[in-house]
């Protein structure tokens, strides 16, 4: 026999968290971290330099910036919140 869930269970809601930017962050751990403009629009993140010029971006440093994040919470959750997480390009292959 299955278990039925009480009606009387609260639907999930977001948290919210103050922060000093005018565009939305959100993450949802099925689908990872969307952006969105103060006008609506997508966006995404980009790595920039001092200088203001930008070095990467897209997708890939989406992607990377929630693998990070994810990782360092699961080593807190473990115990091991003191370690360094990074993500960083493969080294070359010395032939």
């Amino acid at each position: 026999m299955a278990k039925q869930q009480s009606k009387r269970e609260a639907p999930t809601a977001d948290t919210q968290i103050a922060a000093a930017i005018s565009s939305t962050i959100s993450a949802v751990s099925f689908q990872g971290l969307t952006i969105v403009t103060p006008d609506g629009n997508p966006a995404t993140l980009a790595v920039v330099d001092q200088n203001g010029k930008i070095v990467e971006g897209g997708p890939s440093v989406m992607r990377a910036v929630w693998d990070v994040a994810i990782r360092s919470y699961r080593n807190f959750l473990i115990g091991n919140g003191h370690l360094r997480v990074l993500a960083k390009p493969p080294e070359h292959i010395k032939q």
